[in-house]
């Protein structure tokens, strides 16, 4: 089947916070979206045949996940991510955030601090902050056009804070690193060594760049598979964020009822049915649009590169090893971060991800989003082109 990915949708006055909600955020209106990470293609069709069908059976009651589902995810993980799990360890939430919420209160205490990478999704921070609790930063540091793990600042950091908490980037959203097993065993066993937890958000697991490969922590040790909860989803796989459901692996019976007992709290009890019926048509149909999109992000990541270095080679890319999300350095422009934003915002009328919202190890980065079609990142970049000449 043809996949079309350079139709562009319109999307403005879909309720769509990427496009609908410029003026809200204090940005211009006619400026042009690739900040939020959602794509800008409708879903697999695929997808929207079995929603459809629901949609025509009429009756959205209280659901629950049968086992035809776990059998599609189960399936999925094991095909694409070499990982294995029994039913009783998946527990569903309306999507990682919230399990990352849910995670903070369980696994800390009000006052206590809870680890966090930098420059990392700005929803960490705000979870850990939001409960309580007290971000305690173990930044990530670039070298050579990569980012790297600071493992003794990661050590030292834990035994100065007494954390019991790591929230765990991987794929790392911004800087696109996939994280190798060497570094992964590395961050497991100092979490061994003091008795931390890790939650592991691989939302972005299925966006991985050859030769790089994905892990799933916790199949990296096993100390990881006790210690960990694993959090994904087909949203980001899927361009299906809206339906809020993601998938929580937590093989630990006494840390899954601690996360059920959070959860509990919450007043979630079951999960939205559309979620439920999106996720599993992706997991049991979805692998041939899946790669068709893969080759077209290939397609938009090489025409980024071209374009950088023939019209904007004072911008550097940092080059993805996974996700959609592209991290660019503009320190060699000769402006402040603060002027770059503006040009970027005002004069280019492009609405990007200012790297400082990550945190101040972002400072003169921005994030774009290429899950875009081709006319329209071609545009994005003309406009940038235009605005720094």
């Amino acid at each position: 089947m043809h996949y079309d990915f350079d139709t562009i949708t319109e999307r403005r006055g879909t309720n769509a916070i990427k496009f609908d909600l410029a003026k809200r955020r204090g940005k211009p209106e006619d400026a042009l979206p690739l900040w939020v990470a959602d794509m800008d293609f409708p879903t697999a069709p695929e997808i929207l045949e079995e929603l459809h069908k629901k949609v025509n059976h009429g009756i959205f009651g209280y659901s629950a996940c049968d086992e035809s589902f776990f059998e599609a995810v189960k399936k999925w993980q094991k095909e694409e991510h070499n990982f294995d799990f029994e039913r009783r360890e998946v527990v569903t939430t309306p999507g990682v955030v919230f399990a990352i919420s849910c995670a903070v209160r369980a696994f800390s205490k009000e006052g206590e601090g809870v680890i966090i990478q930098p420059p990392v999704y700005y929803p960490f921070k705000n979870m850990v902050e939001k409960n309580g609790r007290v971000v305690v930063e173990n930044p990530l540091f670039e070298k050579d056009g990569k980012w790297h793990i600071n493992f003794d600042d990661l050590e030292q950091k834990i035994e100065e804070s007494k954390a019991r908490l790591l929230i765990f980037c991987s794929p790392h959203n911004p800087v696109g690193r996939v994280w190798t097993k060497e570094e992964l065993l590395r961050v497991a066993q100092i979490c061994e060594k003091h008795n931390v937890i890790v939650f592991s958000d691989e939302i972005h697991n299925d966006f991985v760049i050859p030769p790089n490969q994905h892990t799933v922590f916790s199949t990296i040790s096993p100390w990881a598979a006790e210690h960990s909860v694993v959090s994904t989803a087909a949203s980001k796989t899927f361009n299906l964020a809206g339906l809020q459901f993601s998938v929580n692996f937590i093989k630990n019976p006494t840390i899954r009822a601690q996360f059920r007992t959070e959860l509990d709290k919450t007043g979630y009890d079951e999960p939205s049915i559309m979620g439920l019926v999106a996720t599993k048509a992706a997991y049991e149909f979805g692998k041939p649009w899946l790669n068709a999109l893969r080759s077209h992000l290939n397609e938009n990541l090489t025409f980024l590169r071209s374009f950088l270095k023939e019209k904007l080679p004072f911008v550097r890319l940092i080059e993805p090893e996974g996700t959609y999300l592209i991290w660019l350095d503009f320190s060699k422009c000769g402006k402040s971060d603060e002027e770059i934003e503006e040009i970027i915002l005002k004069k280019a009328k492009l609405w990007l991800d200012r790297g400082t919202m990550f945190g101040k190890e972002g400072a003169f980065y921005q994030r774009i989003n290429i899950a875009t079609p081709k006319k329209i990142l071609e545009d994005a970049l003309t406009r940038l082109a235009t605005a720094f000449s």
